[in-house]
């Protein structure tokens, strides 16, 4: 089974996430052809969602991808659980006007987290879960960055 690594050297955060690629199958394969080759992405600590470092992915690391469509709502969510990584599609001109489709990978590294956002309530589709012995450094990382501001993240896969 394919994992997910997730690293950001300042925040010591590195960890595996179990991909779920039979319960969100259009999600994760979104996300594999994403990180065919290793990904850097922007992490922020979420204002809306609680407990949650988000990565939303650059709009131009998706230009010209054919995998960069619509996604379905898959093993969908309103209130993440700790370790439960989520990718949330919000479509073009939704937040704000914004011309480009959103893809933000959500890290929920705590309890009480949701997925309201200042459009209202989105349902993000789980497409993996961070493993049970490294939770507790996800949580620990995670809380470093949210004292210590924005960071970049590297996601990638392990066969």
């Amino acid at each position: 089974m394919t994992r997910l690594c997730i690293r950001s050297a300042p925040s010591g955060l590195d960890v595996r996430a179990e991909l779920l690629p039979t319960k969100a199958p259009a999600n994760v394969a979104f996300l594999q052809a994403y990180l065919a080759t290793p990904r850097v992405v922007p992490g922020l600590h979420a204002m809306w969602t609680g407990p949650e470092i988000s990565c939303p992915i650059p709009a131009d690391h998706l230009a010209g991808a054919a995998y960069a469509q619509a996604l379905p709502p898959e093993n969908a969510t309103l209130h993440p659980q700790p370790g439960d990584v989520v990718l949330a599609y919000v479509p073009p001109r939704m937040w704000g006007g914004n011309p480009d489709p959103i893809f933000d990978i959500g890290l929920f590294y705590g309890p009480g987290a949701r997925m309201l956002f200042p459009i209202g309530w989105l349902a993000g589709s789980v497409v993996a879960q961070v493993l049970a012995e490294d939770r507790a450094s996800l949580s620990a990382a995670c809380a470093l960055i949210r004292r210590s501001g924005a960071c970049d993240i590297t996601f990638s896969l392990e066969p």
